[in-house]
């Protein structure tokens, strides 16, 4: 596992076992001794995974269907690459989240992560594939995105966060792409708004992120790989045109 999860779990047992020792169920010394394990050190970050404006849109176009199955993944994949929501956060979207503030659709008081708020703007293009869904299945309240049955009905009041990661891992290999995550599709737009000459603050607000080191992480920034400085001095061999005898 990465060092990111395995801190994080660390810190869940680490917090259980604090309050195991408060209702007695534990001695202090082992509660102690569980809360002085040491988390992994990272060194580095991790290269991110980005997808061009045109790859962008051809994973629409792949999603994109008549039966009631792709109008939903249609419309959850454009809610990840325009609005750049989390799983959970999409999982939970209700048809009453959806408002018109100041003359323009958003996610009014969504609920993130670490139970922050924020109002997320929602371009039309991704309004109208909401819509598509919500005409289609019939959704008249509550969750918006639904179970399909293998019939092609809609059911239950609401999806896991499975089926997310399902939805989007199915469509990007379809596409030929591998290991393409619903959380990659946030970055995603991240990088299309900043490319777009989007302002770091606005993003920043856009993603819901406490620090902007955060938002300049999801953007790539700092490497630059599309055009590498390794290339710009050229190519230096290239077989069957230099004689090394």
């Amino acid at each position: 596992m990465a060092a990111g999860t395995i801190n994080q779990r660390l810190a869940a047992v680490r917090r259980l076992a604090y309050e195991a020792a408060d209702s007695g169920l534990l001695s202090p010394e082992l509660a102690a001794g569980i809360r002085r394990i040491k988390g992994v050190k990272q060194l580095g970050a991790r290269a991110g995974n980005w997808l061009t404006r045109d790859q962008a849109r051809a994973l629409l176009e792949i999603a994109d269907g008549e039966d009631l199955r792709s109008i939903r993944d249609l419309a959850m994949i454009s809610v990840l690459l325009g609005c750049g929501l989390r799983r959970a956060e999409l999982s939970a979207l209700e048809v009453d989240d959806l408002q018109i503030r100041q003359g323009h659709w958003a996610i009014v008081d969504l609920v993130g992560k670490g139970g922050h708020i924020r109002t997320v703007p929602m371009p039309l293009w991704v309004k109208a594939a909401i819509d598509r869904w919500i005409s289609a299945a019939n959704v008249k309240a509550g969750r918006i995105f639904r179970v399909v049955s293998r019939h092609g009905t809609s059911w239950g009041k609401g999806i896991s966060e499975y089926v997310i990661w399902y939805v989007v891992r199915g469509c990007a290999e379809r596409m030929q792409l591998d290991h393409l995550a619903p959380h990659d599709l946030r970055r995603i737009c991240a990088k299309l708004s900043h490319a777009s000459g989007g302002e770091l603050e606005q993003i920043q607000f856009l993603l819901g992120h406490v620090s902007v080191l955060t938002t300049e992480r999801y953007l790539g920034c700092k490497q630059n790989l599309e055009e590498p400085v390794n290339d710009r001095f050229g190519c230096l061999f290239a077989p069957g045109t230099v004689d090394l005898r």
